[in-house]
C-alpha cells in the first residue's frame, strides 16, 4: 500500500496528477473507514482515508513556497503529518479528518522548515517562530509590497496584528527578505501548462502504517 511516487522536481506535476484519481469522500464514507481503521486496524481503509487527502496536503505546501525549500520535500513531510493524523482520528469526535489532519499536516511541514532552512538555525524564540510564518501573509493583508524596511504605518499595523514588538517585525523582515514566487510560475521548469494556482481551487513517502 505504498503512495504515489513524489521524486523531484521533474516528477511533481505527474505526481500531483496522479493524487487527484483519488476520490474525495463524503461524511459517511470517511466515517466508516476511520472505524474500521480504529476498530479492526484495516490497512485498506486507512489507506483510502489517507490518499482521498494527498491533495489537502499539496494545497497547504503552496503556501510555504517562499522558504527556499524543494516543495517535494515539503509535500512529503505533510504526508507524513497526514498519515499521522490518519492513524490518530477519532470518527466519534463529530469533526472531519480534514479538520483535524490540518494541524499535523502544518506542524509537520513547519518542523522541516525550522529545522531545515539556515536561517533560522540561528534560534528562534517563539516571536520569531509566530513571525517567521505569518509576516508574509501579514504584509499581504495591508498590501505593503515596499522592498526594504517597511514603512513606519504599516509596520504598526503588522507590530498590532501579530502582537509582537516592532524592532521583531523589522529583524525578520529583513531576514525573509527576498520576495515570494508568483502563484503564476509552472510547477517545474520542464512543465510550462500547469501553475501552482491551478492546486489552490482544489478541494481538500513510502509505505503506509
Amino acid at each position: 500500500m505504498n503512495l504515489p511516487v513524489l521524486s523531484g522536481e521533474v516528477g511533481l506535476k505527474n505526481y500531483l496528477e496522479e493524487i487527484k484519481k483519488f476520490p474525495m469522500l463524503s461524511a459517511d464514507e470517511e466515517y466508516t473507514l476511520a472505524n474500521r481503521w480504529k476498530v479492526h486496524k484495516d490497512t485498506d481503509a486507512a489507506h483510502s482515508l489517507v490518499t482521498s487527502h494527498l491533495r489537502l496536503v499539496a494545497k497547504i505546501a503552496m503556501g510555504y513556497r517562499g522558504y527556499g525549500l524543494p516543495i517535494t520535500d515539503i509535500i512529503s513531510e505533510g504526508n507524513i503529518g497526514l498519515m499521522q493524523a490518519a492513524q490518530k482520528f477519532d470518527p466519534e469526535k463529530g469533526f472531519r479528518l480534514s479538520t483535524y489532519a490540518m494541524w499535523w499536516i502544518k506542524a509537520a511541514m513547519q518542523e522541516y522548515i525550522l529545522r531545515s532552512w539556515s536561517l533560522v538555525k540561528i534560534g528562534t524564540t517563539a516571536i520569531q517562530k509566530k513571525l517567521f510564518f505569518n509576516l508574509r501573509s501579514a504584509k499581504n493583508r495591508i498590501q505593503a509590497y515596499e522592498e526594504g524596511d517597511l514603512k513606519p504605518e504599516n509596520l504598526k499595523k503588522i507590530s498590532d496584528q501579530l502582537n509582537v514588538p516592532e524592532k521583531e517585525v523589522i529583524n525578520m523582515n529583513r531576514r525573509l527578505s527576498g520576495g515570494d514566487p508568483s502563484l503564476n510560475s509552472p510547477v517545474s521548469d520542464s512543465e510550462q501548462t500547469l501553475e501552482w494556482q491551478d492546486w489552490l481551487q482544489t478541494k481538500s513517502r513510502g509505505k503506509l502504517f
